[in-house]
């Protein structure tokens, strides 16, 4: 494990020409404190996690103390803000700071979100605010202990740095980790811009560092975007499987890696709602729970356009072609397994779309739901009150109930060994919006233990954890009561 100052951080993004990206200076936090820190990703990075302990620690990442020979950068997109094309954006408060390899030979890019003003800031301050900080390093490592792609956070900082939204608030700066930052916008930009040479640049780059085994394919541009598309039908019905909302879908918060990035209104079901809107700001539902499919499919032809210049109209719309069935496959599969069941996917979709019409009218809760469920029992209806009574009209589950137990039956599997599979694809814990409330308002106390509690939760969902039981609770009525903006 090696200290901050043996992680030797690199630029090879900075190898493309100048307009991909503008140098950055750190504009530092007054007084950062450490807040939160991830021992698991500060082990991926290859970093000591006793150096958290450190009194200069902080000051690596606030710009005082400046990792040798890098400088940070903000790079330059594009993208579709709620279905209108916006034809400069970029890292407005981010800043790449550097990547590291690691033992491993993983290459993994730190980046600052929330260390000040850059040129793609747009007349804003580059800063973020103690509670969205929070709510991305806990939410990102929730996703990751779910098994679902994402960036991941290494540490958060708070501060008593001034940050003007809809009142004061402090700032505060997420140390954010990724295999990469690039996004949907960033082949946009150059598209739209008519930069097709840089536009080139970029794919190959992206090819090369990530995707290097497309280089055998007869046309590696369509094989990109072929998997870009396939990546992001996967991530997106793993999503909809577990009831997370992202709540900002724009292209521009879609990455190429098929990783979940930028994390802002976001929200899980609690009672299921297909229709969820957990973006206060979305005030025609464009981003609602159940349009990410849609509003994948649609991202995915933005990005298809974007590489037009490197495919045929035909290619192109073929591609396309294979995100609905690809997703649909995927997302009944992860279903399957939710249910324990093990019979072809394609053939419970019947069983599933009546499932998920009742927990709707019933007003069940759909965490809660599955992961009783794991412990249903086939062979006695008595022994299921738990479940049933989750429902309102428990006749109407009665008659699912029937038509699951058969073929809970017909697969002849054992209850009990059922139970420990169905035990690791439904989680007892997720990130409920109110659990995060939670932890920003003891944190605005400097209180950071809560956070630092549901963290380790996060981290292993699927596990039973008797001291945090009151974690996997329904949550209290004044949660309805949160709103969740943009500016979250």
């Amino acid at each position: 494990m090696k200290s901050l100052e043996q992680l030797n951080l690199s630029h090879k993004y900075t190898q493309l020409p100048d307009n991909f990206y503008s140098p950055q200076v750190i504009s530092q936090l007054f007084n950062p404190k450490l807040a939160g820190f991830n021992d698991s990703v500060a082990e991926l990075l290859g970093l000591d996690p006793e150096q958290k302990k450190r009194e200069d620690f902080s000051d690596f990442f606030n710009g005082a103390k400046p990792f040798p020979g890098v400088n940070p950068i903000a790079t330059v997109y594009s993208g579709h803000q709620f279905g209108y094309y916006v034809p400069q954006l970029g890292d407005g408060r981010a800043m790449l700071l550097g990547e590291v390899t690691n033992n491993n030979g993983e290459t993994w890019e730190i980046q600052l979100k929330g260390a000040g003003p850059t040129p793609y800031s747009r007349n804003a301050d580059g800063r973020a605010v103690l509670r969205s900080t929070i709510r991305e390093f806990l939410c990102s490592e929730a996703m990751h202990g779910l098994g679902i792609p994402t960036t991941r956070a290494l540490c958060l900082f708070d501060s008593e740095t001034p940050v003007y939204r809809e009142q004061v608030e402090r700032g505060a700066l997420l140390v954010r980790v990724a295999e990469s930052h690039l996004r949907f916008g960033s082949f946009e930009f150059f598209y739209h811009h008519g930069l097709h040479d840089d536009l080139k640049l970029l794919a190959d780059y992206v090819i090369n560092h990530y995707y290097p085994h497309l280089l055998d394919s007869n046309n590696p541009y369509l094989a990109l975007l072929q998997t870009i598309i396939h990546k992001t039908a996967k991530l997106i019905a793993q999503w909809q499987a577990v009831g997370f909302a992202h709540g900002v879908m724009n292209t521009d918060n879609m990455s190429i890696l098929g990783l979940t990035l930028d994390y802002g209104p976001f929200g899980f079901l609690d009672s299921y709602n297909p229709g969820y809107i957990c973006n206060h700001s979305d005030t025609n539902g464009r981003y609602a729970f159940d349009q990410q499919p849609y509003i994948g499919e649609w991202n995915c032809s933005a990005i298809a356009q974007a590489l037009i210049p490197f495919l045929t109209i035909e290619e192109a719309k073929a591609a396309l072609n294979e995100f609905k069935p690809y997703y649909t496959i995927c997302y009944l599969e992860i279903m399957s397994r939710k249910l324990g069941l093990q019979n072809s996917a394609l053939e419970n979709k019947t069983l599933i779309d009546e499932l998920l019409k009742l927990l709707e009218q019933n007003n069940v809760d759909y965490t809660l739901f599955f992961r009783e469920l794991c412990f249903f029992n086939s062979r006695e209806n008595n022994k299921n009150e738990s479940i049933r009574d989750l429902f309102i009209n428990r006749e109407s589950f009665d008659n699912w109930a029937n038509i699951y137990k058969s073929q809970l039956q017909k697969d002849n599997q054992d209850d009990a060994d059922r139970a420990r599979q169905m035990q690791q694809e439904n989680p007892k814990y997720i990130l409920r919006n109110y659990l995060a409330q939670q932890a920003i308002e003891d944190a605005e106390k400097h209180n950071y233990e809560t956070l630092e509690n549901l963290l380790k939760v996060l981290q292993s969902p699927y596990d039973e954890h008797e001291q945090f039981e009151h974690l996997a609770q329904l949550p209290p009525d004044w949660a309805q009561e949160i709103i969740i903006s943009c500016s979250s």
